[in-house]
């Protein structure tokens, strides 16, 4: 096996074509920097150099070998502010998982600080439910997650992240649009209510049939889908209402609006951040470092209007 100073003796030998000069530039005497160069060439097996009274010429396989040696000299010396990056968390990979909403409210300011702080830092988005994120975070799958909530036991450590309302969406023209106040949740409940599956979306499912019931009213649920988008799709189409996340809103349909509830919480929809205390990736770090600075902007940034 070679050494790096073999390879440097080499490189200088034959960008100098003499031996002379390129210990001089090596700072070294002639005779050392001829041993460098010999046990180099016995290390590959093959002559690297010609050597001449006046001059030293390459080799057929001394002119392939010198591009390979500065590759390796120069991936030699970036190596360490490779490493000084890493261990600052500027470089290297950051795996996250968020739910479908969560998408439309914390996540892109989450990437768009990845991008700003850590351009060079390799992230890999993955869409999950909640219950899969858990399952992903304790088998360090993934290293955070934009989640519901993580249950007492689970060994993850989680911050509150953001808080919105919920808004009623609604088909343009619908009569709840044409109140001269804001409509009651005993106002939606006269419509046909578009709503979350109890399994894939229980969060929501749960979220708005307590709503519903704290108000003291049963609306009829017409259709049960996963993802809010479909939600809005069916509301669109005129299948019904829907109670969704002020985030929604950010999601235009020709045939839909969203309309403020009266006696609504400003902040009864959550995401939290979730990970496992014992990452010590130096890219979590800063992130999370972040998050925690910024999450109580990001909980009041889509309240009800």
């Amino acid at each position: 096996m070679f050494s790096l100073d073999q390879l440097r003796g080499f490189v200088a030998v034959a960008e100098e074509a003499n031996f002379g000069r390129a210990a001089e530039r090596l700072r070294m005497t002639q005779p050392p920097l001829s041993r460098q160069v010999q046990k180099l060439e016995r290390a590959v097996g093959v002559d690297l150099l010609v050597r001449t009274s006046r001059l030293v010429e390459l080799t057929p396989a001394g002119r392939v070998f010198l591009d390979e040696a500065r590759r390796l000299l120069s991936l030699a010396a970036a190596a360490p502010l490779l490493a000084q990056r890493a261990a600052h968390g500027s470089r290297g990979t950051l795996r996250v998982g968020f739910t479908a909403t969560a998408a439309l409210s914390v996540l892109g300011e989450w990437v768009k600080f990845l991008d700003d702080r850590l351009p060079e830092v390799h992230r890999v988005l993955r869409e999950m439910i909640t219950d899969r994120q858990i399952e992903a975070l304790s088998a360090e799958e993934i290293d955070v997650g934009l989640l519901r909530g993580v249950p007492r036991g689970a060994g993850l450590e989680q911050l509150l992240v953001h808080a919105e309302s919920l808004l009623l969406a609604v088909p343009r023209g619908h009569p709840l649009t044409r109140l001269s106040r804001l409509p009651s949740l005993a106002d939606v409940a006269e419509s046909s209510v578009v709503t979350y599956s109890p399994i894939e979306a229980r969060y929501f499912h749960d979220l708005v049939v307590s709503t519903f019931r704290t108000a003291g009213v049963q609306p009829a649920y017409s259709q049960h889908v996963t993802q809010v988008n479909s939600v809005l799709a069916l509301v669109d189409a005129g299948l019904g209402v829907a109670l969704v996340p002020a985030s929604a809103s950010v999601i235009t349909l020709r045939n839909l609006r969203f309309l403020q509830v009266e006696a609504v919480p400003d902040d009864c929809v959550e995401v939290y951040a979730a990970w496992r205390a014992d990452n010590d990736s130096p890219t979590l770090s800063v992130l999370l470092e972040h998050v925690r600075s910024t999450a109580p902007g990001l909980r009041t940034r889509f309240l009800s209007p």
